[in-house]
């Protein structure tokens, strides 16, 4: 069976297709299903079951997104969130393995707050924040959620917060000034 394995992974130049969205992807995206949830709806003849799952997809480098999918079949609900998630990308901008500056934001109920952290001390967060944060490829930052326990708004307000960032340059030209004039 390892011999199957090794026969199947061929090193090429290409970049690799991406099956699900028909479209070739940039570098090397990740995945992670945050919630597979079991969802009943009551109809004239019953009950009809169906899955819902929420999954977030970064490449490690400053793109992350969320995607949320409904099938009858829980691998269909997981495709249709990767391709929801990464039709949603938001670029983050890293400062020093880092976001430039504390931020909040909220989602429905959920309540985000992000806050830069020194060298060394990682991903301090819980549950979905975790997820997009990582997969963001932000090594050092402190989190707080601080209102519903959804992870589906949690990981929205994150996504939220993060697309909201601005870098020190960017504020400095839209204020017409430099960047030492700024920070002084």
């Amino acid at each position: 069976m390892e011999q199957e394995v090794k026969r199947g992974r061929r090193k090429t130049n290409e970049e690799p297709k991406d099956e699900l969205a028909g479209v070739k992807v940039p570098g090397e995206w990740r995945e992670r299903v945050l919630q597979i949830r079991r969802v009943t709806k009551v109809v004239k003849g019953g009950k009809k079951l169906s899955f819902r799952a929420v999954v977030v997809v970064g490449d490690g480098k400053g793109s992350v997104g969320i995607g949320v999918g409904k099938s009858s079949e829980v691998i269909g609900a997981i495709q249709k969130a990767i391709i929801s998630a990464r039709k949603n990308l938001v670029k983050v901008p890293i400062f020093k393995k880092t976001i430039p500056h504390p931020i909040s934001a909220k989602a429905g109920a959920g309540k985000i707050l992000l806050k830069p952290a020194s060298e060394g001390t990682g991903v301090i967060a819980g549950g979905s924040a975790r997820s997009v944060l990582e997969l963001a490829g932000i090594e050092n930052i402190l989190c707080k959620s601080l209102g519903s326990d959804s992870p589906l708004n949690a990981a929205r307000a994150t996504v939220k917060a993060l697309s909201e960032l601005r870098l020190f340059n960017d504020v400095a030209k839209s204020r017409g000034l430099t960047l030492h004039e700024m920070l002084n």
